[in-house]
């Protein structure tokens, strides 16, 4: 399989997962204390959005891509 197919299609996918769920979540560690054998730490959830735009771009991107490795 051509890298560029294998390129295309990538993009198509995370088009459509971008577009189905929206974003994704994390967790980053954000204050950590350590006072003699006690160690705490602070975790957030973050959470990181994908536009509308970005999904339907790449999705337009790994078609066009995909289109124009056929045409070869």
């Amino acid at each position: 399989m051509n890298p560029v197919k294998i390129a295309a299609m990538m993009l198509i996918l995370v088009g459509v997962v971008g577009l189905a769920y929206g974003g994704f979540s994390y967790t980053k560690q954000t204050h950590e204390i350590s006072v003699g054998s006690i160690d705490l730490s602070v975790r957030e959830r973050a959470r990181f959005n994908v536009p509308v735009w970005a999904g339907i771009g790449s999705i337009v991107a790994g078609v066009a891509l995909l289109l124009g490795a056929s045409r070869r």
